[in-house]
């Protein structure tokens, strides 16, 4: 469908700030325009988003009080208007009802790209399906931002969201998790991170995974390492404030699950007796102790066996 300028519902062309300095942003074309903001840093902006943001007639956000920091950094008057999973119901009729008055609608979620892990896709739907026009601005998203720096295959994921919060429906959701063969990447809070991850390692072994923190902000943090290690660590007191995402590498097929339980456990005679790094390595990769344990007798007599 070709956007169609508004009505005179539009004022004069806005003014903003991208650089500290005030310039005009042209009236947006009507329709509904998805507009990426930043997940932390607000300089993660893009130029485009600004300027749409600046010629809309209103903004619809999940928090205005979020939304404002964006809006008061860049000198944007745009009014703001709450659109999210509570009052969208209400709100959904009122926003269309602008769209068939001709006006330009930004909406944009807290943090990153809307419709991921929010309730806007309903809008686009409603929206679509009145003939009006949509627009993305893609630009930031805490999903590839994560697995652009785990060092995990990208070439093929599924992003789950958040998992249940109880342990139970998290353990069953975590199990139909278990045999997808791509990286899953999972949103989660600090007050379950360390629960979650404790049940991540019980439910999928001992898999790569990048735990990251706060991405783009000035305490962000990127952990790696084996989902049992990682679990430790925040069992252990590791950093739990702010805001999650977690990189999971995908299953390892039959011929990677044999050599890596026998490099995990090579690795543990070196330490420690067989009794000691069954236990370790059992827990590590999930499989059962009585695997583990005739794999690292067989490489105790293949090693005494190179040894005579």
């Amino acid at each position: 469908m070709v956007p169609v300028m508004a009505t005179e519902s539009k004022t004069q062309p806005r003014r903003y700030a991208p650089f500290g300095t005030a310039v005009e942003a042209p009236n947006a074309a009507a329709g509904l325009y998805l507009v990426a903001t930043p997940i932390g840093n607000l300089g993660d902006i893009t130029l485009r988003a600004l300027e749409v943001l600046a010629g809309a007639d209103v903004i619809a956000c999940e928090d205005t009080r979020v939304t404002r920091k964006l809006t008061e950094r860049y000198g944007i008057a745009t009014p703001l208007t709450p659109y999210h999973e509570h009052n969208a119901a209400q709100a959904r009729p009122k926003l269309l009802a602008r769209l068939a008055e001709g006006q330009a609608i930004a909406l944009v979620s807290d943090a990153g790209t809307p419709l991921v892990s929010d309730p806007g896709y309903k809008l686009v739907r409603a929206v679509s399906e009145a003939g009006h026009s949509v627009f993305a601005l893609p630009g930031p998203s805490a999903v590839l931002a994560a697995l652009s720096v785990a060092a995990l295959p990208t070439d093929r994921f599924f992003f789950e969201g958040f998992l249940p919060p109880k342990h139970v429906a998290r353990q069953k959701r975590i199990a139909t998790l278990a045999n997808i063969p791509a990286t899953l990447v999972l949103f989660e809070s600090g007050s379950r991170i360390a629960a979650t991850l404790a049940d991540l390692a019980g439910g999928l072994g001992g898999r790569a995974a990048a735990i990251c923190r706060e991405m783009t902000k000035l305490h962000e943090e990127v952990r790696r390492g084996n989902l049992a290690a990682l679990a430790r660590e925040y069992t252990d007191g590791a950093e739990t404030r702010g805001e999650f995402v977690i990189v999971i590498a995908p299953p390892a097929d039959d011929e990677d699950k044999a050599s890596d339980l026998d490099d995990l456990l090579l690795r543990a005679l070196t330490r420690v007796s067989v009794k000691e790094a069954v236990g370790e390595v059992a827990i590590a990769t999930g499989r059962p102790r009585r695997e583990v344990y005739q794999r690292a007798l067989a490489l105790a007599r293949d090693a005494d066996r190179d040894s005579k």
